[in-house]
């Protein structure tokens, strides 16, 4: 006769091998959550990632081998983890999860969603799709040393909107590469590109478009490489090399890093399916607009001058300034330490600062993301921090945990749990939390799904109305809105269900 221990481990192989499972993402924790899923027996799982491999991810991300980059991670994770369990079912999606395919109906096909992502606006649409569904969800994020994991259940928990939201500090590589959609990803691309040129050199920090597969890219982007090599001879190597090469010429800096880099992204169609393509910048023609306003030059006497809004012509002659003055001063660094000499980054370094500044808002304009000044960016460019990926494989772990109970339906023992990066007074790195119940007020997950907004009728438009508030503050991905009473009050809802 089996013992109750016995009977326990029995009933628990039964839940994993007959749970059906959804994670979404498949980059640092994602390739360990999978890892970690077929090896608990967990046989039926299905993942979702738009991403493909960078070279970058190959320290941290362990499914994938130097051979797989410029491929699907969702798809090479799943080849991978078949190697660990051949008997599991994994369907791969090289997809956004944004896409309307993946409406509620998706989601009810499940009986557990594990997040694995790397942005706020994506965990905001599998919150809201969760919830539509009435599927539990095991949220989860790493940043750094530190790391959390907690469980959203309709009803039971507070939903991941519920509070308030720090701002995202940490940024993954293709994002920063690739596909940049906030002023911050720019920012953190131009402090890479500043280490690059004249800093101490990290594999982790590249700023090109990765060319290492040719199918990735297609026709197109070989064409961009004969275009690259015939207007001045632009290797793909080393970026410091090549600068050192041409002597850190502004103007040839500006058309790779500008033009030939962004026309080689755009030959990357996949990535533009779901995304406004960026527009490449020519050197000799450069619009004299700000981006977001209508005028030429964003510029009042009453404002100090680092709260000016340069426009893309002033962008580039302060990025050639700085780039003349960073080149003089590592060579200095260079001939005062015959070889080992480059310069470290500093937000106080008025060349460094500049350079930082104009880069940033030349990649915004390019991507069409709103420019930010050089008090803005000074203020954003100090919060990099890398990711870990034992941070990774342990809250890889403790969401495995938390989905076995969240199968056995014991929503009284789930937690939300912490990792820290010193022990606290208890000598625990990780700190279990009891789950908080539902925000009354939460604008989301409440019974009265209402928000109170204050804006000037006036100077406020509907594209306004649209981009900053319904899609940007409130993350809706396609909202219709009508005039409720007259009142001035709005009746809004999204077309894809969430």
């Amino acid at each position: 006769m089996a013992s109750a221990g016995e009977r326990g481990l029995l009933e628990m192989k039964n839940q994993t091998a007959d749970a059906k499972l959804l994670v979404i993402g498949a980059g640092g924790i994602g390739c360990e959550l999978l890892k970690n899923l077929v090896l608990s027996a967990f046989h039926d799982i299905e993942v979702i990632d738009l991403d493909t491999i960078d070279v970058s991810n190959l320290n941290r991300q362990f499914l994938f081998q130097k051979q797989h980059v410029g491929k699907s991670k969702a798809i090479v994770a799943r080849e991978s983890c078949l190697k660990f369990n051949p008997d599991a079912k994994i369907v791969a999606h090289h997809d956004t999860i944004f896409d309307k395919r993946y409406g509620k109906e998706f989601f009810k096909k499940f009986d557990l969603v594990l997040n694995a992502l790397d942005n706020k606006a994506a965990r905001n649409h599998v919150n809201r799709m969760c919830l539509n569904a009435d599927v539990a969800l095991v949220e989860s994020g790493s940043a750094g040393y530190l790391g959390q994991v907690t469980v959203i259940k309709k009803g039971v928990t507070e939903c991941y909107e519920c509070q308030p939201k720090p701002t995202q500090k940490t940024y993954p590589g293709c994002t920063i590469r690739n596909t940049p959609s906030e002023p911050i990803h720019c920012i953190v691309w131009a402090k890479h590109l500043f280490n690059q040129l004249f800093g101490e050199e990290d594999p982790d920090q590249d700023v090109s478009p990765d060319t290492a597969d040719p199918e990735a890219a297609g026709d197109a982007g070989q064409e961009a490489l004969k275009e690259t090599e015939a207007s001045g001879g632009i290797m793909r190597n080393s970026t410091r090399e090549w600068a050192k090469g041409c002597d850190w010429d502004p103007a040839k800096l500006f058309s790779k890093l500008f033009r030939d880099d962004i026309k080689y992204l755009l030959s990357m169609s996949n990535l533009w399916q779901k995304r406004r393509p960026p527009t490449p910048l020519d050197w000799n023609h450069l619009p004299d607009a700000v981006a977001g306003s209508s005028s030429t030059a964003a510029v009042d006497n009453d404002v100090i001058h680092d709260q000016i809004m340069w426009n893309i012509k002033q962008c580039a002659e302060i990025f050639s300034d700085s780039v003349n003055k960073l080149k003089l001063a590592l060579k200095s660094k260079i001939g005062e330490s015959q070889e080992h000499g480059y310069l470290v980054w500093d937000k106080d370094d008025e060349a460094a600062m500049d350079f930082v500044t104009a880069a940033a808002n030349i990649r915004c304009h390019i991507f069409s993301i709103a420019q930010k000044t050089r008090f803005d960016v000074k203020s954003m460019a100090g919060h990099i921090i890398p990711a870990i990926a034992t941070t990774n494989a342990v809250i890889a772990g403790l969401i495995v945990i938390e989905a076995m109970k969240v199968l056995n339906k014991e929503y009284s023992r789930c937690k939300t749990v912490f990792l820290n990066r010193k022990p606290n007074p208890k000598k625990r790195l990780l700190v279990p939390c009891a789950l908080d119940k539902p925000n009354p007020k939460c604008p989301v997950c409440s019974e009265k799904h209402e928000v109170t907004v204050q804006l000037n009728c006036k100077s406020t438009t509907v594209k306004c109305l649209e981009e900053k508030i319904l899609k940007g503050a409130l993350t809706m991905t396609a909202p219709d809105v009508e005039i409720e009473d007259g009142k001035g009050n709005l009746s809004s809802y999204c077309r894809d269900g969430n």
